[in-house]
């Protein structure tokens, strides 16, 4: 029976070494970060205008007045989110898979993909949601509902999903072909090799990237404020008609800021892992 390995007390010395310089090296950046805050902070709170701006954007009073609306509709905008997320991965997924398709008998199926994301690449989102949101309604289109809610989201789906049809048509391409090959000497047609081999690969190297969509998606629901549906930012604006105060647009920026950075520092954990990955593999 072999003796566990100990390292010796050399490598011993090294490790304390590189453990002490990753804190240093820690302090050292936490306390720059401090210091270039806090001298942003005089700098700001210190100027002429700060005693005015301070009563504009963060009265106290304002912003417990103006929470409980701002909550509610920031709801919808989390709604919103949830709904036009899980039909964005279904269209773009489609789409990717329509624009890497071979068979000659799918060609007009791949210039309507072909379309579909330069156009809708192409138009401004918050273009796409006025034009739904106001023009759709009135067309009067039987069985369809003709609520803001509904088209805002449908234009929010169209604009995304054309782009996340891209990150989805990157990743599979990025599969290297001698894997395609393979599957196919192996009797695999090129159905089963897009389920079985490529498709699982490519979604897995394109999570980052998606959850990057899908936070610039999470902050685009504020869009539908334009076509007069009552989500955060609406019901903020709301309150600001009135009271002649914005305050409540700094209670809604902190609703989608706490939102937003657990899923960005998420899309971080991932990409950092996914490089660690292929660092290994590569080793």
């Amino acid at each position: 029976m072999t003796e566990a390995w100990t390292p010796s007390p050399r490598e011993v010395e090294r490790r304390a070494v590189r453990r002490r310089r990753r804190w240093l090296g820690t302090l050292g950046a936490t306390a720059l970060v401090l210091l270039a805050f806090t001298v942003v902070a005089v700098a700001v709170t210190s100027s002429p205008g700060w005693p005015r701006v301070r009563e504009t954007f963060f009265n106290g009073e304002h912003a417990r007045e103006s929470f409980p609306a701002i909550a509610d509709g920031f709801w919808l905008n989390v709604q919103l989110f949830t709904i036009c997320e899980v039909l964005i991965l279904a269209l773009a997924l489609s789409v990717a898979l329509a624009r890497t398709a071979r068979s000659p008998w799918l060609a007009p199926l791949r210039v309507v993909a072909v379309v579909y994301t330069d156009l809708f690449r192409g138009i401004p989102t918050i273009l796409l949601v006025l034009m739904f949101g106001f023009g759709m309604p009135a067309l009067q289109l039987q069985g369809l509902p003709n609520s803001g809610f509904f088209w805002a989201g449908v234009a929010l789906v169209a604009s995304y999903g054309a782009y996340v049809a891209e990150v989805f048509r990157a990743g599979i391409d990025s599969i290297h072909p001698s894997q395609i090959t393979s599957a196919q000497a192996l009797g695999l047609g090129r159905g089963q090799t897009m389920r079985h081999i490529v498709l699982p690969q490519a979604v897995r190297r394109v999570v980052p990237p998606l959850l990057n969509d899908f936070i610039s998606l999470q902050k685009d629901t504020a869009l539908v404020s334009a076509v007069a549906v009552f989500d955060g930012v609406y019901a903020a604006r709301d309150y600001t008609a009135y009271h002649f105060n914005y305050t409540p647009f700094t209670v809604a920026a902190v609703f989608f800021v706490v939102l937003t950075v657990p899923l960005t520092r998420f899309a971080d954990w991932l990409q950092r892992r996914s490089m660690e990955r292929e660092r290994a593999g590569a080793l």
